[in-house]
C-alpha cells in the first residue's frame, strides 16, 4: 500500500494506493467520515484481486463526522446540501485515477468502481451518474435516496448491501433500487447499521468483491 496525494480543485487530498498484481480494476471508496471498516474492506477487496483507493472526501481542516457509526436518519439533512463537495472531490479522483497518476501511472485504462458506505453511497451514486466511465457501484449501509435526482441517470449496476436489522436503511434502499438502471439489494441476516455483528463485515465484502470482479471484468472486455 501506498500513500498517494491527489491535487483537486478545491483541494489536495491523501489516499491510501494498493494495486495487486493484475488486478481486475480499481475501486474508488467515497470515504466521508472516520469509519475504520472501509479499509477492512478494502484489504478484503485487494486479496479478491482488486485495487483500491480509498481517500477522505473532507480536507483536513474540515470537520469529521461519523455519519456511518450514526444512526441512518444522521448527517441526512447536511449531506442533502454538502453532497456537492464530496462528489466533486470524487470526479476529481475518478479523473485523476483513469489518466494514470503520476506516482502510479499504471492505474490508467483500469475499471474503475465505486463503494460508500453511509452517505458516501449517495456520493459514489451522484460520480456514477456524471461519469459513464464508472463500471459498478456498492453502497453498504448507505443512504442512496440522499442522491434521489441522480438516479435515473445512473447506468452502471449497482449493488445495495443492508443489514436485516436495519429496516430505517432498507426502505430507502428498496426505493432507491426502483430509479436505477440495473441495482440488486443484498440483505445480511441480523446485520445492523454498523455491521459489527460476527460475519456480517466479512459477508458484505464477499459480495462487494464479487460484484466488482464481475462487471469490472465485463467492462475490460468491451474497451
Amino acid at each position: 500500500m501506498s500513500t498517494v496525494r491527489l491535487d483537486l480543485a478545491d483541494a489536495s487530498l491523501d489516499a491510501n494506493l494498493d494495486i495487486p498484481d493484475e488486478p481486475t480494476g480499481v475501486v474508488v471508496f467515497a470515504h466521508t467520515g472516520d469509519g475504520p471498516r472501509d479499509h477492512i474492506v478494502a484489504r478484503g477487496l485487494n486479496a479478491a484481486g482488486l485495487g483500491t483507493l480509498v481517500l477522505d472526501l473532507r480536507a483536513g481542516s474540515e470537520e469529521h463526522g461519523r455519519d456511518e457509526e450514526r444512526g441512518p436518519g444522521a448527517g441526512a439533512q447536511e449531506c442533502g446540501s454538502d453532497l456537492e463537495i464530496p462528489t466533486l472531490r470524487l470526479l476529481g479522483a475518478i479523473d485523476r485515477l483513469t489518466e494514470g497518476l503520476e506516482s502510479a501511472p499504471h492505474t490508467a485504462g483500469l475499471p474503475v468502481g465505486l463503494f460508500g458506505a453511509g452517505t458516501g453511497a449517495a456520493a459514489a451514486l451522484a460520480a456514477a451518474a456524471a461519469r459513464p466511465r464508472v463500471a459498478a457501484v456498492v453502497a453498504r449501509g448507505g443512504r442512496p435516496d440522499l442522491a434521489s435526482p441522480c438516479l435515473p441517470r445512473v447506468r452502471a449496476p449497482v449493488l445495495l448491501i443492508v443489514g436485516g436489522d436495519d429496516p430505517s436503511v432498507r426502505e430507502p434502499n428498496e426505493r432507491a433500487a426502483r430509479d436505477l438502471d440495473v441495482a440488486e439489494i443484498h440483505v445480511v441476516d441480523g446485520a445492523a447499521h454498523a455491521f459489527e455483528e460476527p460475519g456480517a463485515l466479512e459477508e458484505a465484502t464477499t459480495q462487494a468483491a464479487d460484484w466488482f470482479n464481475r462487471h469490472l471484468v465485463r467492462a475490460a472486455t468491451r474497451r
